[in-house]
């Protein structure tokens, strides 16, 4: 509180919060005595305070810095982000300055300032609201550094950076300026860079920092954690990894398409692998080699239980089971009951239930390493057959396919007549050197498919 408002605060307990208290007959009231030296001796406080420049100088020394409002940074990190000190001088205009600064950030929603000032200096108190959009930051190909001492190195220059950021301001751009920085300490030739990474027309879910222009390879990889029984087929689907350039949003993919299936169909259920970690093997002007591992963590290995099916009217479950390779008793094979469920999807195409959904919901039972699976149905509208679009041949031929195609527009779509009319479509071709591409677009409003044949020369 200033000078001022100390003086209005006293005034007003005096002037309204104090009880009347009557002295002697015909004296003033006590309460009036002090209401009136208060009076007086604010008026000339203030008086003292409004004379330039001796009430507020241009600098003085920074007695203590007050930070309140934030749950998600403690007073130092906003304090070390201010770039203020105590001790040293400091003005209003630094004041102002540091307020802006924190408001242009993006960390805060809403940033405000208040000082008191003595003959020994400034006490500043500093009022800040929390921004709630934040996300995390991602690092695609930064391999000089473990990902833990990278946010160290980065938080310590942008004191406000503690692995995640928000949504909007200037704090990203702080972030790249530091890691740029960071980039040339290490005589890298890449330069730093990031992407606002978000689905088609959605909000922001991340940001992705790279070094782009530098070349960064794969060596090798390894798999610590694996067993002897799955690192063969791990290795394996490796090779295609070295001389790859280390990128992880793409090793990542790679993981849930080829590493975790390695776990998944001998039963491994909650197997996951860590992000991939670099080594620096070898760094020149040209190119720097890495030797990536995947850490895993198998867990257990569970086995079939008991396998159920809810939600489903067209097909009776005898008909639905015998599509079933996974049976009860067997390792609980992720990777073949996913097999399972889209042939179960094609028999329902076959009767135009095209938008048929099948969530399998395990419920694992670590006592026995059991698990259990009950397949929900979603078995959704018929859809018709729409237009047929044939490319690639001649009117003559072009002609010849049209009629052969059974399916009249109107008609219950069969999602499997396209595979079956196939090796009809090559005997009207006379030959087997064709390639057929086959391309459903599934129309969800019009409850139609359309169906596009396009027919290429093999080489």
């Amino acid at each position: 509180m200033t000078g001022r408002e100390d003086c209005g605060a006293a005034l007003r307990w005096a002037g309204e919060g104090a009880r009347p208290y009557m002295g002697v007959a015909g004296k003033i009231p006590a309460v009036r005595l002090v209401y009136l030296a208060l009076l007086f001796g604010c008026a000339s406080l203030l008086s003292a305070q409004t004379r330039k420049p001796s009430s507020v100088p241009s600098a003085s020394r920074l007695l203590s810095i007050k930070v309140t409002g934030s749950k998600r940074y403690t007073p130092d990190e906003i304090i070390a982000a201010t770039g203020l000190q105590r001790g040293q001088p400091a003005t209003e205009d630094d004041f102002k300055a540091v307020t802006q600064q924190l408001g242009e950030s993006g960390a805060f929603t809403n940033v405000g300032y208040s000082f008191q000032f003595s003959p020994e200096g400034f006490k500043l108190e500093l009022q800040v609201a929390d921004s709630d959009q934040f996300v995390p930051v991602r690092f695609d190909n930064f391999v000089w550094l473990s990902d833990q001492h990278l946010l160290q190195k980065l938080s310590t220059s942008v004191p406000l950076f503690q692995g995640e950021l928000p949504v909007s301001g200037k704090l990203v751009d702080q972030v790249s300026d530091a890691l740029q920085t960071l980039a040339i300490e290490l005589k890298l030739k890449g330069r730093a860079d990031y992407l606002r990474s978000s689905p088609a027309d959605g909000p922001v879910e991340a940001f992705d920092f790279s070094i782009a222009g530098q070349d960064i390879r794969i060596r090798q990889v390894t798999f610590p954690g694996a067993g002897p029984a799955e690192l063969p087929a791990l290795e394996a689907a490796a090779k295609q990894m070295t001389g790859q350039e280390f990128v992880r949003p793409t090793l990542r993919m790679q993981v849930d398409k080829n590493f975790l299936p390695v776990y998944l169909e001998r039963g491994y259920l909650k197997a996951s692998f860590s992000d991939a970690q670099p080594n620096v093997v070898e760094d020149t002007s040209d190119e720097t080699l890495v030797d990536v591992a995947f850490p895993v963590s198998p867990g257990l290995q569970y086995k079939l239980g008991d396998l159920q099916f809810s939600g489903f009217k067209v097909f009776p479950v005898e008909k639905l089971r015998e599509l079933m390779q996974l049976q009860p008793g067997q390792l609980a094979n992720a990777v073949q009951l996913n097999k399972d469920i889209e042939a179960i999807k094609g028999l329902y195409g076959s009767r135009g239930y095209m938008a048929t959904r099948i969530v399998a919901t395990p419920e694992t039972n670590d006592a026995d390493s059991t698990a259990k699976y009950v397949l929900q149905f979603q078995e959704g509208d018929i859809y018709k057959m729409g237009d047929l679009d044939i490319r690639g041949l001649d009117s003559y031929h072009t002609e010849r396919i049209a009629a052969a195609w059974k399916l009249r527009p109107g008609d219950t779509y069969d999602g499997q007549y396209p595979k079956k009319f196939t090796p009809e479509a090559m005997n009207l071709l006379s030959g087997d050197d064709w390639n057929i591409v086959v391309h459903e677009t599934v129309e969800d409003k019009d409850k139609t498919v359309d169906v596009s044949l396009h027919f290429e020369r093999k080489p």
